[in-house]
Parts: structure tokens; sequence; C-alpha cells
């Protein structure tokens, strides 16, 4: 089975933090660091922040439930784009708060309506950037100036769990907006371009305020040890996400240009992934399976019609795309 639905790096967990998750097996016998130490060491050299402004999670989804518990009380409003990540509304759910769902615009986020939407009860807002499951990408420019016109009392987590992916031209010093913003929060992942899914391994970056009340409310041993040893690892090994980036980057656009050529839609995407417009999304991704190759259906996203395809080996895009030109229904 070729499996492409889950947006994992198809190169897997890189050798460096294999050899360390496994050497830490051999204190697994003792309770974690609870703190994170040396994962928030390394992290603290390589983004220059504090260690203080460090929050671990079990992976950046547990980053985003915690946000919704501190910051939104309930019935208070969390506002967050349409076609945003599912896990924004579960977290809003859990805190038993008021999800505001702001209508996309070309399918990704409209920050002008966002910020409409933002009332006196609005407690926090969600944007990602790039998104999942869509793939657009919002200018820099344009979230400073979103950010700017955000009010003190409401959080802004801004979700960077594909981050890695982005084109030199993309980026944007999202640390430097932490120094400038007390309320503004950035969760990242090392699920991705780091290959760590499996371990479950993410963190958050924010002001004291906001990280101290983060901590207190984060689960005392919520990531292992052999994951904390794996992220310092991974970290440092530059050469395993220089080689993810230009796999990416070449694998996306084999995707793109091959989904071109057989007349399907797809939306210009920044992440390891692609959303494909495919017809009967269900039927179509029926018959890939029955061809053993999994993708993702985007039905709880309301996009019937949609499939997401994450980025593969190139033996794996093209393998996806000639199932694609045999089982997808005429058009």
């Amino acid at each position: 089975m070729i499996v492409l639905a889950n947006n994992e790096n198809p190169l897997g967990m890189p050798e460096s933090a294999r050899r360390a998750a496994a050497a830490a097996l051999q204190g697994a016998g003792n309770y974690p660091d609870s703190n994170g130490t040396a994962l928030k060491h390394a992290l603290a050299a390589r983004l220059d922040v504090p260690m203080e402004w460090l929050t671990l999670g079990s992976g950046s989804s547990e980053i985003l439930t915690l946000a919704a518990q501190v910051c939104a009380k309930p019935g208070e409003a969390v506002v967050y784009s349409q076609y945003g990540f599912v896990v924004y509304g579960q977290a809003a759910a859990h805190a038993h708060a008021r999800s505001i769902v702001v209508p996309a615009h070309d399918f990704g986020h409209d920050l002008a309506a966002m910020r409409a939407a933002i009332g006196p009860d609005t407690r926090l807002v969600f944007v990602a950037n790039p998104n999942n499951p869509t793939g657009t990408f919002l200018e820099g420019e344009a979230l400073l100036d979103f950010l700017q016109s955000v009010p003190p009392e409401v959080t802004v987590l801004l979700d960077e769990a594909y981050t890695e992916y982005l084109a030199p031209g993309q980026r944007y010093d999202s640390m430097g907006w932490v120094r400038r913003f007390p309320n503004l929060l950035v969760a990242r992942t090392f699920s991705k371009a780091y290959g760590l899914a499996g371990l479950r391994i993410g963190y958050g970056v924010s002001q004291p305020a906001l990280t101290a009340r983060l901590n207190a409310q984060r689960p005392r041993y919520n990531v292992g040890t052999p994951a904390q040893a794996a992220a310092v690892a991974a970290l440092a090994d530059e050469a395993f996400l220089a080689r993810s980036y230009q796999l990416n980057a070449a694998g996306r656009a084999q995707l793109a240009n091959g989904l071109h050529e057989l007349r399907l839609a797809s939306i210009p995407s920044s992440g390891n992934f692609l959303m494909a417009q495919v017809g009967e999304g269900r039927t179509v991704h029926a018959r890939l399976l029955a061809a053993g190759i999994e993708v993702s259906l985007l039905d709880n996203y309301g996009l019937p019609h949609w499939l997401r395809i994450t980025v593969g080996l190139p033996e794996q895009n093209a393998a996806v795309l000639a199932a694609l030109r045999d089982h997808a229904p005429a058009r």
C-alpha cells in the first residue's frame, strides 16, 4: 500500500534521530524530563529565543488544544477560517468555546473578514500558514498587518506546521513577531519535514506570560524521552532537512504538472501536499484504495469533490498519477 494520506515525510525518520531515540530507550525506565531541558536548549539556540518562551507538546496539535483551554472560557469565541485545520474546531469544542468560522477566499484565509469577525468576547484566532488541507499561503506583510490590527486581549495562534517547506522568498520572521506581540503564539511540529510523526512532538513559542499559562495546563510528562532525544538530533541534522525540502519541492511540482496534464484542477500549495478536484471524491478514493494507494478524503472539510495527496517519493507520485489517469471519472 502506498500511503499518501497523512502529510508524512516520505523519507521517514532521519537516521540521526533514529540512533538518538534508540539510545534514549536505555533510560526509558525513568520518567521523561518534564521540562524538556535539552530540547529547549537546542530550540532556543536555533530560534534565538529564551527557553522560557517554549512549550513542548505531543505534536503541535496539543499546542493548539492547550491554547484554546488557556485562552477561551466556556462560551467565549474562537475564530478560524473555513477549510482551516480540523483540530481548530475540536480544540474550541474541548474548551467549550464558541467557534466562528469565517468563509474562505480562494480556499485560503480572508484576513480582513477574520479581523471583522473578532468581537468583544473573542479570545483566540487560529491562522495556519501554509494552510492544511488547501496548501494556501499568506504573505508575511499581510500577516503582520493582521497581527497589528488584532486587539491585545485576543491571542493569535500562528500554526506553522509546514513552515520548513516554504520557499526562501516566502519566509518571514515570525520569531521577531513573537518578540513584538505578547498575544502571539507560534506553533510548530517535528512531524512533517523532520520526519518524526510517530513520536508526537511539537512546540509553541510565545512570550513568558502566555508560555507560563500554557505550561501550567500542559500534562507533566506529555513528551517521552525517545521523542525528545530524536527531536534534538533531527534539529541538528541540516542535511536531512535540506534533502526533505528539495524532495518535496520536486515532488510537489511533479504532482502539480501531472494533475494539469490529467485536466484535474489543483490548488497551488506551499505545503507537502496538493488538493486535487477529482469529481466524486469518495468514488475516486475507493478506486485508488483498490489500486493500492491511499490519499485523504476531505468530506469533513466540506470538500467532497476534492482529495488531498501527500507528496511522496518520485515513484509514489508517478503511481498516484497513473492511478488517477486510470480511475478518475471522465471530465
